[in-house]
């Protein structure tokens, strides 16, 4: 059935040649990553040394996590979608998310962690899609990998300076990371106001909206989407999570305290390197950037593998910044460009939802391996895995493929 919606691209106002909506949601994510990596690299410590978690617990938390949560992401898009606005979704979201802070800061268990990292999660699940259809929904294709990168560059660069924050609580109060948890709620307020006051939702009309009911199939779906969504499942199957490569490091000689340095470091070479990223993609291809960021995982997970120093963590935390950076903001600019725009909620839902539900086999699989076999095998399973992905990637949507404009390359 016939559609319309609001021109929303030719109509936005630009800060830095980027649509101020993109601006300003990345603006909200530089508190609320602000507030989210304050936590993150003493979660993995505090699981392990304070409640004494095991690394199988570890790694369930972490996939049950993002896979459960992840249900939502379709939902939330669909939604969207359906009812033709975001911010409600996008602030309702990020609320969450503040407000299930005292649940880390109280937690006497690792399950409190458990519940924490769901409810966290949740929010992100209720958010993430409507905000990246809205960033897709307001900006022209030829810029969406500069609009993604930056907005994954504010992201990180909320990262880099949470973990510093952090760094100074720990270095004032003997180490109280429950302190840091409970001080993590300021920034991520900061996050929540900015959406109520600055973020403009936009309005998409359509003629037919009882036809969006049909948008959970996947028959009438992009064939090269489809390709994509099993390379990125894969993909994240082999994935270590972030936790465990803290833990790594930690065995390396990092020392506890220098953990969100490290991390900090991490962070701040993503946040360098997104948007650059972002722009080349546009320039050159997205899928280029997308294989190449695959085998610069593969090579880091080998490395952590084999490395014998606390000087090789170091290393390695940077070139796994330099892959985040190639590799997150340009799958999601890529996804825009196999969907229809009717559907940009919903595209971005499935997206995110399948490569969710694939994080809790990955973390259990990880877990397992770690705490049974040791670091040495669970990242030379990464490094396979991530090759292998490569590879697929390669022969999949690469090699002599059909039916993408210049825009989708």
């Amino acid at each position: 059935m016939e559609k319309t919606r609001i021109n929303l691209k030719s109509n936005t106002k630009k800060i830095f040649g980027l649509p101020k909506l993109v601006f300003v949601l990345g603006i909200v994510s530089l508190f609320m990553d602000m507030s989210t990596e304050m936590i993150v690299p003493l979660m993995p410590i505090f699981l392990n040394d304070v409640l004494k978690a095991s690394k199988l617990s570890i790694g369930l938390i972490e996939g049950v996590a993002e896979s459960t949560a992840s249900i939502l992401k379709v939902i939330s898009g669909w939604f969207s979608d359906r009812i033709g606005r975001r911010k409600p979704l996008i602030f309702w979201g990020y609320s969450l998310s503040v407000l299930s802070r005292p649940l880390l800061a109280g937690a006497t268990s690792w399950i409190g962690v458990l519940i924490y990292r769901f409810t966290d999660r949740l929010g992100k699940g209720i958010r993430t899609s409507p905000r990246d259809a809205l960033i897709a929904d307001v900006t022209e294709e030829i810029h969406m990998g500069r609009a993604f990168g930056f907005h994954r560059a504010m992201d990180t660069f909320g990262a880099v300076i949470g973990p510093a924050i952090a760094f100074s609580i720990l270095a004032l109060s003997s180490n109280n990371m429950r302190l840091v948890f409970w001080l993590s709620i300021i920034p991520g307020g900061f996050a929540i106001a900015t959406i109520a006051l600055f973020v403009k939702d936009v309005i998409i009309q359509r003629s037919e909206i009882r036809s969006q009911k049909k948008n959970f199939s996947l028959k009438n779906i992009n064939g090269n989407f489809k390709r994509f969504l099993f390379i990125a499942v894969l993909f994240t199957l082999g994935k270590i999570p972030e936790a465990f490569l803290i833990l790594r490091a930690k065995e390396l000689g990092v020392d506890v305290k220098l953990i969100p340095v490290i991390y900090l470091l991490f962070n701040i070479t993503t946040a360098v390197l997104a948007t650059p990223s972002g722009i080349i993609a546009d320039k050159i291809g997205k899928r280029k950037i997308i294989f190449l960021s695959y085998l610069v995982a593969g090579m880091t997970f080998l490395g952590f593998a084999l490395s014998n120093n606390s000087l090789y963590a170091w290393l390695l935390f940077i070139i796994y910044g330099l892959f985040v950076a190639m590799n997150e903001g340009n799958q999601r600019a890529f996804v825009a460009s196999l969907i229809n725009p009717e559907k940009k909620g919903t595209g971005y839902g499935i997206y995110h939802t399948m490569v969710g539900l694939s994080a809790l086999p990955g973390g259990l699989i990880s877990g397992y391996l770690y705490q049974l076999k040791g670091s040495l095998i669970v990242f030379l399973y990464g490094a396979f895995i991530s090759t292998i992905s490569a590879v697929i990637f390669y022969l999949l949507l690469m090699r002599g493929i059909q039916g993408l404009n210049k825009g989708e390359s």
